[in-house]
């Protein structure tokens, strides 16, 4: 997740508390992934904490004793470290502001929430309400791709594009990665890295696979999809899906492919949209097939090849797989992928709220 990285990195020039999206306590009770109101020292300079609400969170007349609660555990969690906040940065329509002018307020937009309520299973009003809010009471916005920001411009807002990274050093090591045991295709591999949820364009990856090339799926499912969808492709022996890894398992699982695809349907949410994953696929030296989006297109690069439809997705993938995995090409990739770099997102993001002139705080 784009915040995650950036709270990450964030840590080189001051202390950060990494607040997660409130949860219930009933699914806390139920969820032993989840960590409770009490803080989690991650590493040094990295604090992590969950706010515990009351069920029901979203529902009318709630969500204003969510927004409360959710002040209320992030208040004690900065007075339990002895410090005070500097900046609060939001990455959920949630506006959570603390009502203080010592704060300086940051929105970061990641994606267009009101585009994808039904997608999230949240709603639009409501969201549409929080934004009008947040646009009002957050000093800069900073969004990831220039749709995002156009939005937000149209509310008033001062914004800051700061597009999404990726992790260029973890992926520079995918060739040294261990083999993954539970691949059972044979290469070429064209390979998708991602949630597998009603963004995702299947008639794209179901034409690659009627075309007899391997394709390997990575990722979670979200509730909301039906997956009788994904019935007919899984059902090809040269598809299969491994379900969803751990970050650190997928330079591993990015070696296998030839070929990385993003197959996004042509959606307002899409569209405002910044995949990670077709950094990542650069950046562990692979080629990339992508939905021509907004944010795509800006990367402007001939190692992504953007089409509109299924059959043209098809199509480019069969190019690519002629291509050999050359060191040369794979080292271009890879070079390029380290301009978009998380470490010179972070350098970006910092300027922007402030904490770019301050030295270099030793989080390590």
């Amino acid at each position: 997740m784009s915040e995650r990285q950036i709270a990450d990195r964030l840590t080189e020039w001051a202390p950060v508390l990494y607040v997660d999206p409130p949860t219930s306590f009933i699914a806390a009770r139920h969820d032993p992934e989840v960590i409770s109101s009490t803080l989690t020292v991650l590493r040094r300079g990295l604090v992590r904490l969950t706010p515990i609400v009351l069920p029901g969170m979203r529902r009318p007349g709630m969500v204003r004793i969510t927004e409360e609660l959710t002040r209320y555990h992030i208040r004690q969690a900065i007075n339990h470290l002895g410090g005070r906040a500097m900046v609060r940065v939001l990455a959920s329509d949630l506006p959570v502001y603390e009502r203080s002018k010592n704060e300086r307020r940051v929105f970061y937009a990641t994606d267009d929430f009101a585009a994808g309520a039904e997608l999230m299973g949240l709603s639009k009003n409501q969201i549409r309400r929080h934004e009008l809010r947040l646009a009002r009471e957050s000093d800069l916005v900073i969004a990831v791709s220039e749709p995002i920001a156009e939005k937000w411009r149209a509310a008033g807002s001062r914004v800051i594009v700061v597009p999404n990274g990726c992790d260029a050093e973890r992926f520079a090591q995918t060739d040294n990665a261990p083999w993954p045991k539970d691949i059972r295709l044979p290469k070429p591999i064209v390979g998708f890295a991602g949630q597998i949820n009603d963004r995702l364009d299947i008639s794209a990856l179901e034409a690659i696979a009627e075309r007899g090339h391997s394709v390997l799926i990575i990722g979670p499912m979200t509730r909301t999809f039906d997956r009788r969808r994904l019935g007919p492709l899984l059902a090809r022996r040269n598809t299969q899906w491994v379900g969803p890894k751990m970050f650190q398992e997928m330079p591993s699982y990015l070696r296998v492919m030839h070929v990385g695809v993003t197959p996004y349907l042509d959606t307002p949410f899409n569209r405002a949209s910044f995949p990670l994953k077709t950094i990542e696929y650069l950046a562990a030296g692979r080629a990339a097939v992508s939905t021509d989006l907004p944010a795509a297109r800006q990367l402007d690069t001939e190692h992504v090849t953007l089409v509109r439809e299924a059959h043209a997705f098809a199509d480019a993938v069969e190019v690519r797989l002629r291509e050999p995995l050359t060191r040369v090409l794979i080292a271009q990739r890879r070079a390029f992928a380290v301009t978009q770099s998380w470490s010179r997102r972070s350098r970006q993001f910092a300027d922007a709220i402030g904490l770019g002139d301050r030295p270099r705080w030793p989080a390590a």
